[in-house]
């Protein structure tokens, strides 16, 4: 082979190889395109959802029960009739009696560590139940934040037909990760999984949502589990006994 000649071939190899690039970029450029427009729409659908299913659950009444168990034990249980505020929060009252005065049992030394222990586990639970109202119901303003960083992506394939999962990154803290799950067909929330934490990112705080629908097809928040893994702590609540006002 000639030096003229094999000049021309590695030429020829580097122009092939150089197509063979920009093919690919080209290809992955359109399935990018691809994916940003398909988790756009999903995202659509979810925020067309959630905003439909917050205006008509203004319309309604329902009743909230909520489960503190420590370590396996169940400690307090409450009751609660809820509404939807105008700002869009749930506004209580309270279904439960006053509190009966209990008998004083033990030394004062006692009563005193009892109570301290009970006034830990009651902040801690209400500091679980705060930071859950960051992430449930979802923020659509959070969300389309989190997409205009890039840190949503969308996994094909659930444990239902046609449902999709969309994982969220550092949705309200650095490292916490939300996992909605979701029915593109009837286009509602089935379920949301979250892992955040407390007041450090060793105080772990996991957080499960189960959603059911009502005889008119809106989509509500059916059960909540906070899970505050250092001191065994766990906030049940279950919501029912919906009515329109």
């Amino acid at each position: 082979m000639t030096y003229r000649s094999a000049a021309l071939l590695q030429i020829s190899r580097k122009s092939a190889m150089l197509a063979a690039v920009v093919l690919a970029g080209s290809l992955y450029s359109v399935q990018l395109h691809s994916q940003s427009n398909d988790l756009q729409a999903r995202l659509g659908g979810l925020q067309e959802s959630m905003a439909r299913n917050k205006e008509v659950l203004s319309q309604y009444t329902w009743e909230e029960t909520v489960k503190i168990i420590l370590k396996g034990e169940e400690k307090k249980t409450e009751h609660f009739e809820v509404r939807q505020g105008p700002d869009g929060k749930p506004v209580k009252t309270s279904l439960d009696p006053p509190d009966a005065p209990q008998q004083q049992t033990g030394g004062r030394l006692k009563r005193h560590i009892v109570e301290k222990k009970k006034e830990e586990y009651k902040a801690y639970a209400d500091q679980m139940k705060e930071l859950a109202e960051h992430y449930v119901p979802p923020d659509k303003d959070a969300i389309q934040s989190a997409y205009a960083k890039g840190n949503i992506a969308i996994i094909p394939g659930g444990s239902i037909p046609g449902e999709i999962k969309l994982v969220i990154h550092d949705y309200y803290k650095p490292g916490d990760t939300v996992t909605l799950r979701f029915d593109k067909n009837v286009k509602q929330l089935q379920a949301i999984s979250i892992a955040s934490w407390m007041d450090n990112p060793q105080d772990a705080m996991n957080l499960n949502v189960a959603f059911g629908r009502l005889p008119d097809g809106t989509n509500h928040v059916s059960t909540v589990t906070i899970e505050g893994v250092s001191k065994h702590l766990r906030v049940n609540t279950t919501n029912s006994d919906y009515r329109k006002m």
